[in-house]
């Protein structure tokens, strides 16, 4: 059952962002992070968070024995990084009113007198105007930010001339702000830092030089702690789309270290097998463990039933664990999020992920489609505005409106691709084209280029469930890939969207440059050419009785071929046309006359619901030699051009089918 704040939608974006400078200030920060028991109460005791806990309480309560000074927080970009830091700055005060801080910390470490506190967190820092800090006082460094901090008015004029020359202090300089007393320094998001000082000379030399200084000072006080964190992957590479200061981060770190005593200890706030169960706290009240043994098991005979049609990973063991331990998240939906999405600037893993997966539970709960036995990517609705907002405005993915608008879900009452198919072929049943459209969408979303998109066989793993049909799964995926727009066309590339439209919306963009009356002409020229035959005389789109002649000529019955403009007939003729009637009957120029030759005459005339579908292969056929012929043919790639040629020359065929 979901908390009730999510199933009511009413959790608002601050409740999943959390503000680490906020928090030790204590200004401006909702309860959920400003009040240690409401934020306990909403978190949950990772391997990572308590050792964290354990580690730098232990050294600044000075009750930890011969604990480390130096920590670094070393997980995927938005990990539970600042989580953990304001973790951490409840603890060093106390954890007041925290019900019950065992799960958590021995409350032993726990410190019992005032400890100085000091947060540099890269987002909020500005070091072109300076970052306002109480007392007047702007700092445009992360040393002044954290003199401030310490020691107030003093510690910054301590550092002043420092901070405003961009030159680091030295170590002891920076011992004097700890004032002999147990002293917290916590540094978020540097490669944020780095950033906007990147075109600063001397910035990342003296970024370096603070940092030895810092780790030197934190060292030689005992009471003091220095927390930073860092976003590299298991081989210590940077690998968000802040990967070149990560990765100066983690070489100069590396450099400080090795001049200071020991190695900073590695610590991860939220490992990955806890990632789910931090998620499954924040949005759940309670999962029915029995229900949930039920649909695993489900998912686990469907899996191994299908094989052959998934992808490898699907029928493991592991697999199955990892259902048991994420529902009613589908495994899919955490490793996308996780492996994919989080390499993204914007988004922050945990709090990203919440905020998504927060917004598409109420949805769901709202909707309670039938066949959502567990929560799929395809269940995340981009035509809901909340999710499509949080897509587009603070995953800053506007370049995917055009794609999202044509092919996965319609604005202003007009129906994209996927919800056209849908309604012709998925009546009654789930919306399997914009499941798929859904899916491939979400795993679209990367930084990395090589991690954007999925393979066939890995989109019906993703969708398949109990009330999902895999054969369904095909046929939508079939028909979307084979109208999309903005699907990556190459024929080696993944499932993915594009943010440039693909070959097929330039020809639908052709196709409706096509002029109106050629249209017609070309139309007219292929019917008489088809319909051509040598027993019959034909009598092409006559507009009346006048139009055809009433006499036995060379002997060949006339054979009337009625203008698709003029005359259609329904699937079930129940009466005759007033067109064909009146020739039927009439003659002369007036049709006052009666005709007497009526069984000299065979009419053919357009079935009126594919009347249209005729038009729009004329119009492709005459796209396609447009676009084959024009100067537009050399700017397309060497796969598309290929496609042209391929597509206009079957164009012939599918037109004279469809005419006939």
């Amino acid at each position: 059952m979901p908390r009730a704040d999510v199933l009511a939608g009413t959790s608002s974006d601050s409740d999943f962002a959390a503000d680490l400078a906020r928090v030790v200030r204590g200004q401006g920060c909702p309860a959920e992070y400003s009040d240690p028991a409401k934020f306990f109460a909403n978190t949950y005791p990772t391997r990572g968070l308590k050792s964290l806990l354990q580690n730098v309480c232990g050294r600044i309560s000075g009750q930890g024995g011969a604990a480390a000074a130096i920590f670094r927080l070393d997980t995927s970009f938005g990990g539970g990084k600042t989580h953990g830091l304001i973790a951490l700055v409840h603890a060093a005060r106390g954890m007041k009113g925290v019900a019950t801080p065992s799960e958590f910390i021995n409350p032993a470490l726990i410190p019992r007198e005032a400890v100085r506190i000091a947060a540099f967190d890269g987002e909020n820092a500005d070091p072109a105007n300076g970052r306002r800090m109480g007392d007047d006082v702007l700092a445009y460094t992360p040393w002044g930010e954290i003199a401030y901090a310490l020691a107030g008015r003093e510690g910054y004029e301590r550092v002043r001339r420092s901070d405003q020359e961009g030159i680091a202090p030295g170590a002891e300089t920076i011992a004097e702000l700890f004032g002999g007393e147990p002293a917290l320094i916590l540094l978020d998001e540097l490669a944020l830092y780095l950033r906007k000082v990147k075109n600063r000379p001397g910035a990342r030399d003296q970024l370096t030089a603070f940092l030895t200084s810092l780790f030197k000072a934190v060292e030689s006080s005992p009471r003091a702690a220095l927390v930073y964190t860092l976003a590299v992957g298991k081989d210590g590479r940077g690998i968000d789309a802040y990967s070149d200061e990560n990765q100066f981060v983690a070489d100069k770190m590396a450099e400080a270290e090795s001049v200071s005593a020991r190695k900073a200890t590695l610590l991860n706030p939220t490992e990955d097998d806890e990632t789910v169960e931090v998620l499954r706290r924040r949005l759940f009240s309670r999962i029915d463990q029995a229900r949930a043994a039920e649909v695993v098991q489900a998912y686990g005979d469907l899996w191994k039933r299908n094989k052959d049609a998934l992808i490898p990973e699907a029928a493991t063991a592991h697999t199955l664990e990892q259902f048991a331990a994420s529902y009613p998240l589908h495994p899919d939906v955490l490793e996308t999020f996780t492996a994919k999405t989080a390499t993204m600037a914007n988004f922050q893993r945990v709090r990203g992920m919440l905020r998504i997966l927060g917004r598409t539970i109420a949805r769901l709960w709202q909707e309670r489609p039938a066949d959502a036995s567990a929560i799929h990517l395809h269940h995340i609705d981009l035509g809901y505005e909340p999710i499509r907002q949080e897509i587009v405005t603070r995953l800053g993915q506007a370049m995917f409106v055009p794609a999202m608008r044509s092919d996965i879900a319609g604005e202003a009452g007009k129906a994209a691709l996927a919800q056209e198919i849908d309604a012709q072929n998925h009546k009654g049943m789930p919306p399997y084209a914009t499941y798929v459209a859904r899916t491939v969408f979400m795993h679209t979303l990367a930084f990395n280029e090589g991690l954007k998109g999925l393979t066939p066989d890995h989109l019906r793993y993703a969708m398949l469930g109990p009330a999902i049909d895999i054969s369904f799964i095909e046929e939508a995926r079939k028909a979307f890939v084979s109208e999309s727009a903005y699907l990556d066309d190459r024929p080696t590339a993944p499932l993915r969207f594009l943010v440039e439209a693909n070959l097929t919306q330039i020809i639908r963009s052709e196709e409706r440059r096509v002029d109106p009356n050629e249209l017609r002409s070309e139309l007219n020229h292929r019917i008489k050419d088809i319909f051509k035959t040598a027993v019959l005389e034909m009598v092409p789109f006559p507009s009346g009785p006048w139009d055809v002649p009433d006499e036995v000529g060379n002997g060949k019955p006339l054979l009337v071929v009625l203008s698709p403009d003029a005359c259609a007939v329904g699937s079930v003729v129940d009466a005759i046309p007033d067109l064909i009637a009146r020739i039927y009957e009439r003659k002369n120029a007036d049709g006052n006359a009666f005709r007497a030759l009526r069984n000299n005459l065979v009419f053919i005339a357009a079935e009126e619901g594919r009347v249209e579908e005729m038009r729009q292969k004329m119009a492709r056929r005459l796209a396609l030699r447009d676009i084959k012929n024009g100067p537009q043919m050399k700017d397309l790639a060497d796969h598309q051009q290929i496609k042209v040629r391929e597509w206009e020359a079957k164009s012939e065929h599918e037109l004279a089918t469809n005419i006939q």
